[in-house]
């Protein structure tokens, strides 16, 4: 093999004949998505893995997400592209510290992210996505929320409900937390009048400023339904790219060139190759006592998510 069309032809044969189903996280990069069963956002690629007859499950994204598809798919063998892909966010907050805060909030429902690790997820009340965190907020029966681990997030969602009396901690994404308003003066004088689409991840300050408010697929739809044809991207620059390919007569501005998740960013065309090969990335294993207690969270999600 000599070239990425080659290597991308063989993943497809190995693919099949290893009976492997690959999830690509909408950050990777598009030689990956391309060989991909599905795209988009961690969850919903979960839930796609879940209605899939393979038996193995690839994840091309970081730690947090394989654990989630082990935890849906607790029959099927999955694995993790790169062992070294983390989530910076992820790893803020354990299973330890909300341990020992939680009789300071007895009274309080712990509202975890999705990106958070399978250990902490097990001790918290209910799971929340992006794009449903408003709307479960709004539907749990108690309106003193703690919400961890993203207080930008956090404060968007306190932001759409202020019915409700909703604690943060001091914790987020770091690649979108550094986008400044700096950033975004540089963004409006080099597009003037180009509107900003950004993930609620960012901080208030950056939110406040713009157009249109989020989860990456939500940015992407907007992006494919609107008729502009200039946009200004305020997430992971992989999603300018991927919507350049998409729209190639639409424009796509990176609203910070910081917007780099190097976590994602760690798998390679060729793991993905050694992963179908049998040959790398690493087998997510979980006891049954954290499926058991981290599903919980998971299906309370979709329950409030449904009400």
């Amino acid at each position: 093999m000599t070239n990425v069309r080659d290597i991308q032809a063989e993943i497809m044969r190995l693919k099949k004949e290893n009976d492997i189903c690959i999830l690509a996280h909408s950050y990777q990069g598009h030689e990956i998505l391309e060989v991909a069963d599905f795209t988009g956002d961690s969850y919903a690629l979960s839930v796609k893995a879940k209605g899939v007859t393979n038996k193995n499950v690839l994840m091309c994204g970081v730690r947090f997400m394989a654990e989630t598809v082990k935890i849906l798919s607790p029959e099927k063998r999955v694995i993790l592209s790169h062992p070294e892909a983390g989530c910076a966010m992820a790893d803020m907050m354990d299973k330890e510290i909300i341990s020992q805060l939680k009789p300071k909030y007895e009274d309080y429902t712990i509202v975890a992210y999705v990106n958070t690790t399978a250990a902490l997820k097990t001790i918290c009340d209910v799971c929340v996505t992006s794009s449903s965190a408003v709307q479960i907020v709004k539907n749990i029966d108690n309106d003193n929320i703690l919400f961890i681990p993203d207080c930008n997030l956090g404060a968007y969602v306190a932001a759409q409900v202020p019915e409700k009396n909703i604690k943060l901690l001091s914790g987020g994404c770091p690649i979108h937390a550094a986008v400044s308003t700096r950033d975004v003066e540089k963004a409006k004088a080099l597009h003037p009048g180009v509107k900003i689409l950004v993930h609620p991840e960012c901080r208030p300050e950056i939110t406040e400023l713009a157009d249109f408010i989020g989860s990456t697929s939500e940015i992407m739809d907007y992006a494919r339904t609107s008729d502009d044809k200039e946009f200004i991207i305020g997430t992971e620059l992989s999603i300018a790219e991927h919507l350049q390919y998409e729209f190639p007569d639409k424009a796509f501005y990176p609203l910070s060139v910081g917007l780099v998740c190097k976590n994602m960013r760690l798998t390679t065309l060729m793991d993905v190759y050694n992963c179908v090969r049998g040959m790398g990335g690493e087998e997510i294993e979980l006891d049954p006592d954290t499926i058991r207690d981290a599903k919980k969270c998971i299906d309370e999600m979709i329950r409030l998510n449904h009400e």
